[in-house]
């Protein structure tokens, strides 16, 4: 199976600028299943809730979704994008999964990120495996990364790949994948975007260095830091079924959850 990253540098608030840029990137690339950025179609930095509420699109229907899913009928390929979700008077920063026959899904982010608090409704759904036939892909965005919990479930589901749409500027995630990966025994493409987004008296610096992840920790490819462009690699999704550490420890089978009962409670003040 043929699996990679777009990592570019969207243009805030100029949407189909954006998505001629990533159709133009895949161009003929030859890939099962390709990952873009997290907001990849309207660009991340936000200065109000009303001019991203202006972005925002419906799931599935809007003109982004509709865009990416005639670039994998095209292709026939699978693509997962982040975008600016709109949903009666919520807005969600959610990324869509669809393929050479359309829609297939759609995620709502769970952990929120800064200023994403101020926008941004918290998903309100379940962390989502879909079996795409040659294999299981789950979806998970930026933030999300820094809560075991997430990348766990998915792999608990079913999940050989972990789908990972990011606007990184936090230098930890890359490293921190390789434990994610490692502890769940699964592949994992983080596609992060580049360049720096000044608005509103405010900037951010993108970190680059989109990755594929492998089951035992190993940096499959890892982009610079500056770099637009798409990169496949070759895996084979049966790797992610091993959960065996020797012949007498496995990941899955020597959990002891009746014991984790405190990482199903919610804190409060440090106190509970």
């Amino acid at each position: 199976m043929r699996i990679g990253y777009v990592q570019y540098n969207p243009s805030f608030g100029e949407v189909d600028r954006n998505i001629k840029t990533a159709v133009d990137l895949i161009g003929s690339v030859r890939a099962d299943l390709l990952v873009l950025p997290e907001l990849c179609m309207t660009g991340y930095l936000i200065t109000s809730r009303h001019e991203i509420a202006d972005l925002a699109e419906e799931i599935p229907g809007g003109k982004t979704t509709e865009a990416l899913a005639e670039l994998a009928r095209k292709r026939s390929c699978f693509l997962v994008a982040g975008l600016a979700e709109r949903s009666g008077d919520n807005l969600y920063n959610s990324a869509v999964l669809v393929g050479p026959e359309g829609y297939i899904g759609h995620y709502r982010k769970l952990h929120l990120f800064f200023e994403e608090n101020l926008w941004f409704t918290p998903g309100d759904g379940d962390l989502p495996v879909f079996d795409l036939g040659t294999t299981r892909v789950g979806i998970m965005i930026c933030f999300d990364w820094i809560f075991p919990e997430a990348t766990r479930t998915l792999a608990l589901k079913g999940a050989q790949v972990v789908c990972h749409p990011a606007n990184l500027v936090l230098p930890f995630c890359q490293d921190a994948m390789k434990t994610r990966c490692l502890e769940n025994r699964v592949f994992a493409v983080t596609a992060n975007r580049t360049g720096v987004e000044e608005r509103g008296g405010k900037s951010l610096s993108y970190t680059g260095m989109s990755q594929i992840t492998g089951p035992e920790g190993e940096i499959i490819h890892r982009c610079g830091g500056e770099d637009v462009k798409v990169v496949v690699e070759k895996i084979d999704p049966v790797r992610a079924e091993n959960k065996a550490i020797n012949e007498y420890n496995d990941l899955f089978r020597d959990r002891r959850p009746e014991y984790y009962a405190m990482l199903a409670k919610k804190r409060s003040n440090g106190n509970d």
